[in-house]
């Protein structure tokens, strides 16, 4: 049997929780009806990784070759799809993270997180399909009464129901403001929803009975921009008179042709006139979405995560595999003795683990966040989290695409041919930086919501907490993780002292977003390199991972601060390219 490093990658990702500080208190706050032990993750996530091998792994070239198409009216998913997603409902995971009174196991969010790596390493198309569903599924439980949610909570945990998020329109994509779509009242306490979406993924499908769209719309007399916006659950079908389904107005005008996720139907959605319900307040509809994109954007991080690992695995493996070079009197050295290769190698083992330790950092503290702490406690996690939301949502669905784009050098010619699985993760992985927030909308939500509009709180808590984990360190590694911290700190003084003239900040706003993901991963990078690996294989791994992260950030943070200093003026020329 050929080992495709499934087991290898759950040992690394319980190897990664075990190192979260967190890990442990939450064990003790949790409840004591909730094993989280070890013995028992290694049991999930060899399951996990199992199933994914088993029966996801073989449908990312079939979904990819075949598509998705729209028959009578409805999308009809890849062959495999609506088999798979049978057998995975039988197993229990869509219901990982779901209170056990609807019908699932009550595991904490940390525990999906990890599982979801082997879904979306091995069929991304696949994997991402319930994420809508399980922030979904926090949005109905802080705004909606029981008696209503019950329902849906029930079937979201079991697999019957799905959720799609219909935010984007057309002219109205990150620019969230200028929607159009309308919802009049009715006097049964529905309303009436009319308007166009697009980029709808999973807005309609094979895989379940029914889809609930949560949708952004406008109510009558409400004010323009994101103040006038209410938030709404729309289903695809509604209970006729005689108890069947019958189509409640929401219909897929046609499927986005794409470059890769061809297995993820993306729809274009018409709303003709259909009902749908209230979520929360009137003119709250965008707060309330955040309680939902929150964790959908910890979910892309983690998507990128597990199409990082398949394909560094993949490079590794065929280096060590495929022998070219040496001495040409002797027979050739593998591929992977280079030093170039192990550059490149090395540089993609060690950028996923910083973020994998980042991504469950912060996944086990919002797991802490809804368990008793103290009102310091409280405060500075919620702080951290939430500056750290935008940095791992980019970080994390860039490394997928850097990685396969690295994958494809190392495989050369062998890599950006069909019979490696390379070349579809890296056009698959290309929509991650796009969706959710592109790259640039995480980096102005750095600098606007995190830094300017909050001030500095969740960066000094940053900075207390990962100076207080690398106090300890040895010297070297204490030294450049904080030279790190340091060139963050002055640049956060220099971008607060940019805030009456915004454009001299967003000129560089990326690059201070750059430069936050590597004082985050030189936090990280300090955690693992601590690692004793003496005997331990994945311990030498991952402190290789950190030691080798710590090597070079300094003068990657140099970088970025200097660019992110650079000002407007070099966009001055901006005209003559126009």
């Amino acid at each position: 049997m050929i080992d495709t490093g499934y087991a290898e990658h759950a040992e690394i990702l319980l190897r990664h929780i075990e190192a979260v500080p967190g890990y442990a208190g939450l064990i003790g706050t949790i409840g004591s009806d909730i094993d989280i032990s070890r013995e028992t993750l290694a049991m999930i996530l060899s399951s996990a990784a199992s199933f994914a091998e088993r029966e996801l792994a073989p449908l990312n070239s079939i979904g990819d070759r075949a598509g998705c198409r729209i028959e009578d009216g409805r999308v009809c998913t890849p062959p495999g799809y609506v088999e798979a997603w049978r057998r995975y409902c039988e197993e229990g995971w869509p219901g990982v993270d779901h209170p056990v009174k609807h019908g699932g196991q009550g595991l904490p969010f940390f525990v999906s997180a990890a599982v979801r790596e082997f879904f979306d390493r091995a069929c991304m198309a696949f994997g991402m399909f319930d994420a809508a569903s399980r922030g979904g599924a926090r949005v109905l439980t802080a705004f909606c009464a029981p008696e209503f949610s019950k329902e849906w909570l029930d079937a979201f945990a079991t697999g019957r129901w799905a959720a799609a998020i219909g935010i984007s329109e057309a002219d109205a994509g990150s620019d969230v403001g200028r929607i159009r779509t309308r919802a009049t009242p009715q006097d049964d306490g529905t309303w009436r929803i009319t308007g166009e979406k697009m980029w709808t993924s999973f807005g309609d499908h094979d895989m379940v009975e029914r889809i609930g769209l949560f949708t952004l719309a406008r109510t009558p007399e409400s004010p323009p921009g994101t103040a006038g916006l209410s938030l709404f659950l729309v289903p695809n079908l509604m209970r006729g008179d005689d108890g069947r389904w019958i189509p409640n107005g929401v219909q897929v005008r046609r499927l986005e042709e794409k470059l890769g996720l061809h297995g993820s139907p993306t729809c274009v959605t018409g709303l003709d006139d259909a009902r749908g319900w209230l979520i929360g307040e009137i003119g709250r509809g965008l707060p309330q979405l955040f309680v939902m994109l929150q964790h959908v954007r910890v979910t892309v991080a983690v998507q990128g995560l597990g199409v990082a690992q398949g394909a560094a695995q993949t490079a590794v493996r065929y280096a060590q595999d495929r022998r070219q070079g040496g001495p040409p009197d002797r027979p050739p050295v593998p591929l992977a003795s280079h030093a170039d290769i192990q550059r490149i190698l090395l540089g993609m083992v060690a950028k996923i683990e910083v973020l994998r330790g980042l991504t469950l950092e912060i996944a086990i503290r919002l797991d802490r966040l809804a368990t008793k702490l103290s009102d310091d406690d409280r405060n500075q996690s919620h702080e951290l989290v939430q500056w750290m939301l935008p940095i791992l949502k980019a970080a994390c669905s860039e490394v997928a695409f850097e990685t396969a784009n690295d994958a494809i050098q190392v495989l050369g010619g062998a890599g950006y041919t069909r019979e490696w699985p390379v070349e579809q993760w890296l056009r698959d992985s290309r929509m991650m930086s796009i969706a959710e927030g592109s790259s640039g909308i995480q980096a102005l939500d750095l600098l606007h919501r995190r830094l300017w509009r909050k001030g500095p709180a969740g960066i000094d808590n940053f900075l207390s907490i990962a100076r207080t984990e690398c106090a300890d360190a040895e010297d070297d590694l204490r030294a450049k993780a904080e030279a790190v911290f340091a060139r963050l700190e002055r640049c956060s003084n220099f971008m607060l002292g940019l805030k009456d003239t915004p454009k001299e900040a967003e000129a560089g706003a990326k690059a201070f977003l750059d430069l936050a993901v590597l004082a985050a991963t030189s936090w990280i990078a300090v955690r693992l390199a601590r690692l004793v690996s003496s005997s331990d294989r994945v311990n030498a791994r991952l402190s290789a991972a950190g030691r080798f992260w710590l090597a070079s950030v300094e003068a990657h943070a140099a970088r970025a601060d200097s660019e992110a200093r650079a000002g407007a003026d070099r966009l001055q020329s901006f005209e003559a390219i126009t």
